[in-house]
């Protein structure tokens, strides 16, 4: 059976790197006594996978990760035993069985939706006034590291939805495994129009999204 969960990394995690979320995640699954399925071959590991690895220094509210089980287990009884064997700061929020045919979680994200909090409210407020205007351009062009260097990329097209409230900056971005907005690059470009330096910023990943069967928007750890 396949198991998916959402869980939680705190601001307080948010120095720590995805390997090493990845492997607190599968030292947490050892010691939570649940029957964990390993691969076959010559160097066995357990089956986990995550939908998308989350930036460092950012923080995430509702990030997914996916394992398999070879006895079945309850949802309560996953999430039970999993925040008795992991940190405070970094604790299961729901867990649900999904079908064995359901592509990975990885390959069915499209989006990503970010609380970007500007730590200068004066910074912030500028940002505010220019916002229209930057979202009003038909391209935005800003760099995008590569395997291959450091390229132009045009991120318009990736600005799914955009809003500021104080200081804090709501984004709604395209995430695929082929095509992404960071936060950083579109606070790069936001600043670089507003014709200041790059300001100090607090990240918190709010949720992924899939489409369903209409092309729509939805949560990622529903479909």
């Amino acid at each position: 059976m396949r198991m998916l969960a959402t869980f939680e990394k705190t601001e307080r995690l948010r120095h720590i790197g995805h390997l090493d979320i990845m492997r607190a995640m599968q030292r947490a699954l050892r010691r939570s006594s649940l029957p964990v399925s390993y691969s076959k071959g010559f160097n066995p590991h357990i089956l986990l996978t995550f939908a998308s690895a989350l930036s460092v220094g950012a923080a995430g509210k509702c990030e997914i990760m996916e394992t398999s089980l070879d006895e079945d287990v309850t949802p309560e009884t996953f999430m039970a035993a999993m925040n008795e064997a992991l940190p405070p700061e970094m604790q299961l929020t729901s867990a649900r069985v999904i079908d064995d045919r359901r592509p990975a979680s990885m390959a069915m994200a499209q989006a990503a939706s970010y609380d970007i909090r500007i730590l200068d409210e004066s910074v912030a407020e500028t940002l505010r006034e220019t916002l229209s205007a930057f979202l009003g351009q038909k391209e935005i062009i800003t760099d995008r590291k590569t395997k291959s260097g450091v390229k132009p990329c045009d991120i318009r097209p990736l600005l799914l939805e955009v809003s500021m409230d104080g200081v804090h900056l709501h984004a709604l971005m395209t995430l695929t495994e082929t095509l992404s907005c960071k936060p950083a690059m579109l606070m790069v470009a936001l600043s670089a129009f507003a014709g200041i330096e790059t300001p100090r910023v607090m990240v918190t990943r709010e949720r992924l999204y899939g489409k369903d069967d209409t092309g729509n928007l939805q949560p990622l750890e529903e479909l």
